[in-house]
């Protein structure tokens, strides 16, 4: 059962430090101290956060689903089956971060939990702020763990590229880059509507200064080209300036008439998890 709302405002701890913004926080608790659970819910309200209460063992794959900051578990509200349990999150929900906050406890019931993949063991009666922080201080490690956030996608026409992936899409239908058309096509479209050097081009994708009559540049914006016109035949990207480079600038293409050309058909759905291409 979901805890019912509190009015009751949030007061920090009189500590320095002890109201300064924080990142919210998704909390789910299997606990049944419903006193504990209020105050709880009641500070994370007034951090921006939220805290959803189980009183029995919720199935791991609903927890995946709320999109948690940190589980929070009470092994003495579940009985002899609260170790099975957190096992089992544990082990099917690796990255959620859970914190223990049980009663009193010995040193072998304290390790067993750390060895079985709890971040954290936490005796009561505590403190709800102490709890916030050791929660807080979980989620911040695991950020920095994580290392920069995936960089985002760029739209151009109807093409998304997608860095993280190292590939381009029309809708669900992958381009089919090799690694060296995408750095490509992401080096002219970070500069869209600017006439880049062939020159420049080649020291930033392949890394070093252009032979005398190296047309590599002129080959692989040749096969980039041919894979847009597949992929997305009513617009053109890239546009050749003689003599000089490559400007990227996204056009619809439109008939003698002035209609638009027909829409390269679109997928419905974007694909999981395709592979990057060398």
């Amino acid at each position: 059962m979901e805890t019912p709302p509190v009015a009751t405002p949030a007061r920090p701890l009189d500590q320095p430090g002890g109201s300064e913004a924080r990142v919210p926080l998704r909390v789910a608790a299997v606990d049944g101290d419903r006193g504990f659970l209020q105050v709880v819910a009641a500070r994370l309200r007034a951090r921006g956060g939220e805290l959803h209460v189980r009183a029995a063992a919720t199935p791991v794959e609903e927890l995946v689903r709320l999109r948690l900051s940190a589980l929070v578990l009470d092994l003495a509200a579940l009985g002899p089956a609260g170790w099975a349990y957190l096992e089992r999150v544990c082990r099917e929900a690796p990255a959620l971060p859970v914190v223990v906050c049980s009663g009193p406890s010995t040193v072998a019931e304290r390790v067993r939990a750390l060895r079985l993949g709890a971040d954290d063991w936490l005796a009561k009666p505590c403190h709800p702020e102490e709890l916030l922080a050791r929660i807080e201080a979980i989620v911040r490690r695991g950020r920095r763990a994580a290392g920069p956030a995936r960089p985002p996608a760029l739209e151009v026409g109807e093409v998304t590229i997608r860095p993280d992936q190292f590939q381009a899409f029309v809708g669900a239908r992958s381009l089919d880059l090799t690694r060296r058309e995408f750095e490509l096509i992401r080096l002219l479209a970070a500069h869209a509507g600017r006439v880049l050097e062939r020159e420049e081009i080649y020291r930033r994708v392949w890394g070093y200064e252009m032979a005398h009559g190296d047309r590599s540049v002129d080959v692989f914006v040749r096969k980039l080209r041919r894979k847009l016109e597949r992929g997305s035949p009513g617009w053109r990207y890239i546009h050749t300036h003689f003599g000089v480079g490559y400007r990227f600038a996204p056009e619809r293409i439109t008939d003698p008439d002035g209609a638009d050309a027909p829409a390269a058909p679109v997928a419905a759905a974007a694909p999981a998890d395709p592979a990057a291409h060398r």
